[in-house]
């Protein structure tokens, strides 16, 4: 896609005022299509957030609010957490790739609020006549912004809301408590919850200036190459996560396994069961918009996702973003 000319510039960065404050279980439904390109700018954004083909699908239709994205986490240059105006997730609504290559991140979707309206359950669905919308977008450009021009033209990159993340969101410090507060006050987390959490990190504070360890703790135990196992899974495999300390010694002092980092938020799942959701073969570089094709094995559990309760940069991130596996960390249950 050709870059807008200067004449653009303004409604490049457009804002539409819809604040809806929407909490938690609150019903909404997704506007037309008509609707919603009216409100993106040239390049198909709002705020600098992408309308993705993907999302398409959904408008018309109602669902709940599953979480507030007032916040999320910064996976591109690894910053912190990023501040996002009036955004919300919807009933764990996922992107599944069909427009960018297939990718299989299974990234769950932003949406603005100025995309929805909020409904009671018995109120009727409002249609809206064409006539009324100014378009400022059209479909074809949701389309044609899936897709940049990189430096190598036999080279697709892609463009979605996970590479555009920081263009549409602001820094965000892990000590600004107004996040915690509306962290609570949008329902995304109890008020029991959000105590534990605070109680855990001042522990971990002071184990910090003590020269002690944090909780939970792990470490690898390789100086070497780390191991392979294979276990041929597939989806819908029972499966159970190894023990922490199975795990450990699979681990590299860097805590990798082949280059894969084992997470502090993983350590929640030692010991549980789950059934493989998919084997990962390819993913969206979200750094470069450049597509990975992994060699190794990569698996993704189902309900297995990042809750942010342990890591300083992603404190309580409601984004819920996959984990994956190795096989190694794995053991089939017959």
């Amino acid at each position: 896609m050709s870059p807008p000319s200067s004449d653009c510039q303004s409604s490049m960065t457009r804002t539409v005022n819809s604040r809806l404050n929407l909490r938690v279980g609150e019903a909404v439904e997704v506007r037309s299509e008509a609707e919603i390109l009216s409100r993106l700018d040239e390049n198909g954004r709002l705020d600098g957030l992408p309308f993705m083909p993907e999302m398409l699908q959904f408008c018309g239709q109602r669902f709940r609010v599953h979480k507030s994205a007032h916040k999320t986490c910064d996976t591109i240059q690894k910053t912190g957490l990023r501040r996002m105006k009036q955004a919300v997730h919807l009933d764990n609504l996922r992107c599944n790739g069909e427009f960018h290559g297939g990718c299989q991140a299974n990234c769950l979707l932003f949406w603005k609020e100025a995309w929805l309206k909020r409904i009671t359950v018995e109120q009727p669905r409002e249609f809206v006549s064409a006539v009324q919308i100014k378009e400022s977008c059209n479909q074809d450009i949701v389309f044609a912004a899936t897709r940049v021009r990189g430096d190598n033209p036999q080279e697709e990159v892609f463009s979605c809301q996970a590479t555009e993340l920081r263009r549409a969101t602001s820094p965000l410090p892990w000590w600004d408590i107004r996040q915690y507060l509306r962290d609570y006050l949008s329902g995304n987390v109890s008020l029991s919850h959000l105590l534990w959490i605070a109680a855990l990190a001042l522990f971990n504070m002071v184990q910090r200036k003590r020269g002690g360890r944090g909780y939970p703790y792990y470490e690898g135990k390789l100086a070497n190459k780390t191991p392979r196992k294979t276990l041929g899974l597939n989806p819908g495999d029972l499966v159970e996560v190894k023990s922490k300390e199975e795990i450990e010694q699979t681990l590299g002092v860097n805590s990798r396994n082949r280059g894969l980092w084992f997470d502090v938020e993983m350590l929640a799942y030692c010991k549980s069961r789950f059934r493989v959701l998919q084997r990962i073969e390819r993913l969206i570089d979200e750094k470069s918009g450049k597509m990975i094709r992994l060699s190794n094995d990569c698996i993704m559990l189902d309900g297995v996702t990042c809750a942010g309760d342990h890591s300083v940069n992603r404190r309580l991130c409601p984004r819920a973003i996959y984990s994956y596996w190795r096989e190694i960390w794995l053991k089939r249950v017959e």
